[in-house]
């Protein structure tokens, strides 16, 4: 049977850790990866992105809110990527399940819970805790939302990314390799629509 290969993105190294080997041992097959950070994942995924699954923490330094998904949905469209968190709010499950998130599994969760998450999610199911992907009205706006996210090229998510980060003008043009101001501000330009969106 072929291995399983899962990236864990997580930035505190006994939670990794722990999930390495609640998923080492209840996955058959699973040879598992581990970043510290978004940079991190990206680096890896750059050499090599035959991944079956990443499991992404929510809330990591130079990651806000549904950011890190959103970019690795953009960068690695093939490869699944599942929720991993402290956060327990439903809105959130159903906007992630928009921006086209394979799982959403809270770390308060008992190791079999995770195990068998992580299963689901491996033979191509979406997985979310009981009861929290409950549709709403609002979803209709989520998912306007997502399908324009979804038409963005990599460089403008880079953008809105930035965005979501609060970083300046300059800041956003030293990272893209702008020139100027100006190039840096029709960049964000390009999709400030989708970032006041999701304001």
């Amino acid at each position: 049977m072929a291995a399983a290969r899962i990236l864990i993105v997580d930035d505190h190294p006994l939670f990794r850790e722990a999930l390495k080997q609640a998923v080492s041992g209840g996955v058959a097959h699973a040879v598992v990866s581990l970043a510290g950070s978004l940079d991190q994942a990206t680096a890896l995924l750059d050499k090599d992105d035959d991944v079956d699954l990443i499991l992404l923490d929510l809330r990591m330094p130079g990651v806000q809110g549904l950011s890190g998904l959103i970019y690795l949905r953009a960068q690695y469209p093939n490869v699944p990527v599942a929720l991993i968190t402290a956060a327990d709010d439903h809105g959130l499950v159903q906007k992630a399940l928009n921006l086209n998130a394979s799982g959403f599994i809270p770390k308060t969760a008992e190791i079999d819970t995770i195990v068998g998450a992580v299963n689901a999610i491996l033979k191509g199911d979406i997985w979310v805790p009981e009861g929290s992907a409950q549709s709403s009205a609002a979803d209709k706006e989520g998912e306007e939302i997502a399908r324009r996210v979804a038409t963005l090229t990599a460089q403008q998510i880079r953008v809105l990314v930035m965005l979501k980060e609060g970083l300046l003008n300059k800041q956003i043009a030293y990272e893209l390799n702008v020139s100027s101001r100006t190039q840096a501000v029709i960049a964000a330009a390009r999709i400030d629509g989708v970032a006041a969106a999701e304001h």
